[in-house]
């Protein structure tokens, strides 16, 4: 944990909040589950493999054997299964305090969706755009609800090509994903952008990032973090640059609890280069914030997954 700075012990009570958590069944989204079950929130896993989520929230009760844990199975990379899961979750939970849009791949080679979209961004930033949108309602039903987009610094080597968006002929593992990681953050910038337009308070849209966590994307992002990760002798550098899924999960943790946070804001580790260290604010990209990328990105996003949030208003040009 944190040794100074926010930590967990400094988030509030969840007594009464819902939570919805993508991608929970390991890594950061494991660890960000367990920090809520012991904050007593009701936690919704929803994850792609059953029987992974199974494991894990057996793993959580025996941590925090009172812990309020269910699963729906979810495959964001499959919009059918958001939309089934999104009803599932919406019929439980008419009420939703806070989305953590934590999920993330890295496909590692050109690979296409149910749908056809590129693995990256279909997964990490289409499916995350559906799952929000037909979350909205039970969203807009809280008091003070909170949408957290967990994106990743390599969001700051990301850019989005709208005349190749199948990423065809320019596939590279590392431009694939941080192409998504990117979208992902202009997304949730925007999402705050319309949400400010249609006079909505509530929810707002957070954005959060792990830093150098140990996690399945890092250690299967190439051959140099395989290298770090498997060579015993290297153990010192791991723990000294590196930080462990409970730590990697403050970020997220902070951004969906603590009573400071604002719309817009983005969260991370506040140690050097961001690596590590308890989380503060931290400033993405220029290139995110820009209205006019937002906009086309967004109206992308309708276009493709034929999905449209339910906003009275929209920004002004």
């Amino acid at each position: 944990m944190a040794k100074s700075g926010w930590g967990p012990a400094q988030a509030p009570r969840m007594n009464d909040a819902t939570v919805v958590v993508t991608g929970a069944n390991s890594g950061i989204g494991l660890a960000t589950v367990r920090h809520l079950a012991r904050l007593d929130a009701q936690v919704v896993m929803a994850c792609r493999n059953a029987g992974a989520a199974d494991r894990a929230r057996a793993d959580v009760l025996d941590s925090v054997p009172n812990a309020r844990v269910d699963i729906v199975q979810l495959d964001l990379s499959d919009l059918a299964s958001v939309r089934k899961g999104a009803d599932e979750i919406a019929d439980s939970y008419p009420v939703i305090d806070v989305l953590i849009n934590n999920a993330g791949v890295m496909a590692g080679r050109h690979q296409l969706t149910a749908d056809g979209f590129e693995m990256d961004f279909g997964t990490n930033f289409l499916g995350h755009y559906a799952l929000t949108g037909l979350l909205l309602e039970p969203l807009l039903a809280a008091r003070s609800a909170r949408v957290v987009t967990v994106g990743s610094n390599a969001h700051r080597a990301g850019a989005v090509d709208f005349d190749d968006l199948g990423l065809d002929t320019s596939f590279t593992t590392s431009k694939a994903y941080a192409r998504a990681k990117f979208a992902q953050l202009v997304f949730a910038v925007e999402f705050q952008r319309r949400l400010s337009a249609a006079g909505l308070s509530s929810p707002i849209s957070v954005a959060a990032h792990p830093g150098a966590t140990h996690s399945g994307v890092m250690r299967d992002s190439g051959a140099v973090m395989s290298w770090l990760f498997t060579t015993p002798s290297l153990h010192w550098i791991r723990r000294t640059f590196i930080m462990e899924g409970p730590e990697g999960a403050l970020p997220s943790l902070r951004a969906a609890t603590d009573p400071s946070v604002i719309g817009g804001q983005y969260y991370g580790p506040s140690g050097p280069m961001q690596f590590t260290g308890p989380p503060a604010l931290a400033l993405p990209s220029p290139r995110v914030v820009e209205p006019e990328l937002g906009q086309r990105l967004w109206e992308t996003a309708e276009e493709l997954t034929g999905i449209r949030y339910p906003f009275t208003r929209t920004p002004q040009a």
